[in-house]
C-alpha cells in the first residue's frame, strides 16, 4: 500500500499511502507497530495487495517507517514469513482494542515471542551521532516492532487505539490528541470527505442527493 503513489504529499510524519485510484495521502498511525499494518489491506491479504512479497520488501518498509534512517538490515525468507504472522496478530489486536474487546491469547503469544528476541541496537559514534549497530537482522526488527506493540497495548495510550470512523475506511491509529476526540485516519482524506458530505447535507435541496462525497476513495 505504500508503493506507487502518483503524487507525494508534503513531508511530515507517517507513511505515504494511496487510494485504489492512485491518490496519495500521508497517514501517521502514531506507532511503529501500527505502521506494519500498512503493508497489506486491513482484514485480509489478497496477493495483489500484499506489500511484503520478498525479504527486500521488509527492508524497504523499515526504511520508510518511523525508525531512524541508516539501518543496515538483512532479512531472510523465514523472517519475512514471521513478519506476516506478527502483522496478522497485530491487526487483530488493534481491531479488538479499538472496539473495546479483549485481546486474544494466541495473538499476544505471537507478539511476546517476537519481543523475546534481542531488538535492534542503537550505538553512538565517536562524533556523538546516533547510528545503528551493524549486522541487524529481520528477527531484531520484528523484536523492535513487537516491543513497540507491548508498550502501546499496555501503556497510557492503550485505550486510545482508534478505527477511522469513515464507513469505507479500515485504518487504525493512536489518538494522541489532548481531548482524545480524533475521528479520522487523515484530515486530507476521510476528514475532508466528511466535510463535503456535511456541506452537501446542509445545502442540498429537498429530495436531492446529498450523501455522495466528491473525490475518490
Amino acid at each position: 500500500m505504500t508503493e506507487g503513489a502518483t503524487e507525494t504529499p508534503e513531508p511530515g510524519p507517517g507513511l505515504v499511502l494511496r487510494t485504489p485510484r492512485g491518490r496519495a495521502f500521508r497517514f501517521d498511525p502514531g506507532a511503529l507497530c501500527l505502521e506494519l499494518l500498512l503493508t497489506s489491506d486491513p482484514g485480509g491479504v489478497p496477493w495483489h495487495l500484499e506489500a511484503l512479497r520478498e525479504p527486500a520488501d521488509l527492508v524497504r518498509w523499515a526504511g520508510e517507517s518511523r525508525l531512524p534512517d541508516g539501518l543496515p538490515l538483512v532479512v531472510g525468507g523465514e523472517e519475512l514469513e514471521r513478519a506476516r504472522v506478527l502483522r496478522g496478530a497485530l491487526w487483530r489486536m488493534t481491531r479488538a482494542r479499538a472496539r473495546g474487546e479483549d485481546l486474544a491469547p494466541a495473538d499476544t503469544d505471537v507478539v511476546n515471542e517476537a519481543a523475546a528476541a534481542p531488538p535492534l541496537l542503537a550505538v553512538m559514534t565517536p562524533t556523538g551521532h546516533r547510528a545503528w549497530a551493524p549486522a541487524a537482522t529481520g528477527t531484531a526488527l520484528l523484536s523492535t516492532v513487537a516491543r513497540d506493540a507491548v508498550n502501546l497495548f499496555t501503556g497510557p495510550h492503550a485505550r486510545r487505539v482508534r478505527e477511522c470512523e469513515a464507513l469505507e475506511c479500515a485504518l487504525h491509529f493512536v489518538d494522541t490528541s489532548r481531548p482524545g476526540r480524533r475521528r479520522w485516519c487523515a484530515m486530507g482524506r476521510c476528514g475532508n470527505r466528511h466535510k463535503v458530505r456535511a456541506h452537501r447535507a446542509r445545502t442540498a435541496p429537498p429530495g436531492g442527493d446529498a450523501g455522495r462525497a466528491e473525490g475518490e476513495t
